[in-house]
């Protein structure tokens, strides 16, 4: 036994050290948590009680409820319970709040009175990274994942399930009434147990049966045709894997390409992310300070009319076309086996012919050109492989000249989407591990911004400490 590190006995006194400044190291990040919030103007970003109440009892400052939650989310503790004990027993919270502890109601409410504040000095926070020089790129990456929200599945109800609810329940009862058909036609005190336990469980379906009616109703009178009934605002969203879907929220990011830093976010209860680009380049832009910035996306953004508007605003985005003909699984021509010519505002096919603009244009769509060559594609070698029509037609959108420029920055930049993948994809991955396995804490869209603008919040200075330590922080906040 005298081989082992030995510790001290439980009764031992001590002296050394005397104060909780002992306990916490100079290269501490608890230490960056306090500085950059005793700096925040809180009442200029918009907390409540930073001026005291003349009368009543003493309440906590914002900024030690603040320091906790910041210190909690950058170590996931998220619970208000969680951090009611933490406070008690933790000693750099106990460094941090000087030796304060508020109970989880005090904390939770803090959470729920601020909102709006508390994504303010989230957003604080980039503008003292943009101040910092990190921003030296304009190129930003923006994705979107969904996170789950304070609502089962079972708990919401859209169009299709309500129905799919109502087959199984009709189904279930038409089982029941042969169940009970046949055991009528016994006659034994076994057959009229059983005839009494079925009619209850029909009692039961019945009675289930009227609520599905009544929230067919609910579901039609929906703007949405959606009703979520523990988080209001919850949405059922389809997830990449077939057959599967999560009900919650879309949590849209803008990432820096250098430092990895989130520049802005957003939470939306939109599944799709088809309409998204133009508003968040938007605040991205903003934010950077640049006048143009580059935004890298995946195809799930990809949306003609979003990419317009994002023309002449600064915005130029990256994302490559949805591959939606199968052409080429056949082995025939593609759109881009036809070179488009500006100048004469025509095609050349792989053999060389030109395919001229109709003078009207055709079909439901107003802004579609039509292209055809009317005699070339009859005697045509390739026709075979070009189209079964009696000749080939092309369609070309009045501003496909903005894609053509966008396909362009691609060609330019070849590994754009390997840029993206490794910029923005770990962000998310890093908020859904702090997470763990589980939803937002909090319900309605309202609360879930922030929930989600304190956990950008604390991998904000997490990336920050990583990358430069926890002094040259402190020292810039508090120049």
């Amino acid at each position: 036994m005298k081989r082992f590190v030995e510790g001290e006995g439980r009764g031992q006194a001590t002296l050394l050290p005397a104060g909780l400044e002992d306990h916490v190291g100079e290269d501490n990040p608890v230490r960056v948590i306090d500085a950059f919030i005793d700096e925040l103007d809180l009442g200029a970003v918009g907390f409540s009680g930073v001026v005291p109440e003349a009368t009543g009892r003493p309440g906590y400052h914002p900024a030690t409820l603040l320091k906790i939650y910041l210190y909690s989310y950058l170590n996931r503790i998220q619970s208000s319970r969680r951090l009611e004990r933490e406070i008690q027993r933790n000693i750099e919270l106990m460094w941090l709040t000087g030796r304060l502890m508020p109970d989880f109601k005090t904390i939770a409410d803090f959470r729920r009175d601020n909102g709006p504040a508390i994504r303010a000095a989230s957003a604080h926070f980039i503008v003292l990274c943009r101040q910092f020089n990190l921003f030296t790129r304009a190129v930003m990456a923006i994705d979107g994942s969904k996170f789950k929200a304070v609502n089962n599945r079972d708990k919401n109800f859209t169009v299709h399930k309500v129905a799919k609810r109502i087959e199984q329940v009709e189904a279930s009862i038409a089982r029941y009434l042969s169940a009970l058909e046949r055991a009528d036609r016994q006659d034994d005190d076994i057959a009229e147990a059983k005839a009494a336990r079925i009619t209850e469980k029909i009692e039961g379906l019945r009675r289930q049966m009227r609520s599905l009616k009544e929230m067919e109703r609910q579901v039609e009178a929906a703007p949405d045709k959606q009703v979520s009934l523990s988080d209001p605002d919850a949405r059922s969203m389809a997830t990449s894997g077939k057959g599967t879907g999560t009900v919650g929220y879309n949590v849209q990011i803008a990432v820096d390409a250098e430092h990895h830093l989130i520049v802005t976010h957003e939470v939306t209860n939109v599944g799709s992310d088809r309409a998204q680009l133009t508003y968040i380049g938007t605040k991205a832009r903003d934010v950077s300070g640049y006048a143009e910035v580059t935004v890298l996306a995946d195809r799930g953004y990809y949306n003609r009319d979003e990419m317009l508007a994002c023309e002449g605003t600064g915005i130029q985005p990256c994302i490559p076309k949805t591959q939606t003909s199968a052409n080429a699984k056949r082995g025939h021509f593609t759109v881009a086996d036809f070179i488009y010519d500006p100048d004469n505002d025509r095609y050349t096919c792989p053999t060389g012919k030109h395919l001229s603009k109709g003078k009207v244009r055709s079909g439901r769509r107003q802004d579609i050109d039509h292209y055809r060559n009317l005699t070339a594609c009859a005697t045509c070698a390739l026709k075979s492989k070009c189209t079964h029509d009696k000749h080939k037609r092309l369609k070309r959108w009045e501003h496909e000249s903005v894609l053509d420029k966008m396909q362009a920055r691609l060609d330019r930049m070849p590994d754009a989407m390997t840029i993206r993948r490794q910029t923005v994809e770990h962000p998310f991955a890093t908020l859904k591990a702090w997470m763990g396995s589980t939803h937002f804490l909090t319900r309605t869209l309202e609360k879930v911004k922030t929930e989600m603008a304190l956990s950008v919040l604390a991998y904000n200075l997490k990336r920050m400490v990583n990358i430069f330590g926890v002094r040259p922080p402190m020292n810039a906040i508090t120049s």
